[in-house]
């Protein structure tokens, strides 16, 4: 089974790392895709965001970092993946989720969304949170990769 993991990751946390980790053990194999959004901003441009994932994500056998544009439903027929992975930190997730699930199933309704819950001790993380945090020189290691670390400090200091 090969199950797509898309998002922007901007920046990886150690919430997405346990994702990725829980998939390959469900599943086999997790294509972590990147999206690239035209008209987002990132903090953190596509290549970069790409090698933070890569290096976090080297040591794994089975997982396969990309980039995509548009729908996530194209991307995993293109990259042939078997479902849909995402995560849930808290209620508030399961709404967005639950409808972003839905569409890509009017898409295409051979893709089921599989949700997984966040481990606990990272249910509090958000890429914005990270970079609030990081902004004000707080403690982030606990939160973020070491490059995603490093690549932080140099931004915001």
């Amino acid at each position: 089974m090969k199950a797509l993991y898309p998002g922007s990751f901007d920046p990886l946390t150690f919430g997405h790392l346990d994702l990725i980790n829980r998939g390959l053990d469900l599943f086999g194999e997790v294509i972590v895709a990147v999206l690239e959004h035209p008209e987002k901003s990132p903090t953190f441009d596509l290549e970069t965001r790409l090698k933070q994932i890569r290096e976090s994500t080297n040591h794994l056998d089975g997982v396969k970092v990309i980039s995509f544009e548009g729908l996530t439903v194209k991307c995993a027929k293109e990259n042939k993946a078997n479902l849909i992975l995402r995560g849930l930190r808290a209620m508030s997730d399961f709404e967005y989720e639950l409808q972003i699930a839905h569409t890509n199933r009017s898409l295409e309704a051979c893709y089921e969304t599989v949700f997984l819950v966040t481990a606990a001790h990272h249910s509090f993380l958000s890429s914005s949170v990270v970079k609030e945090v990081a902004r004000f020189e707080g403690k982030i290691s606990h939160m973020v990769p070491e490059i995603v670390a490093k690549d932080l400090r140099r931004l915001f200091n």
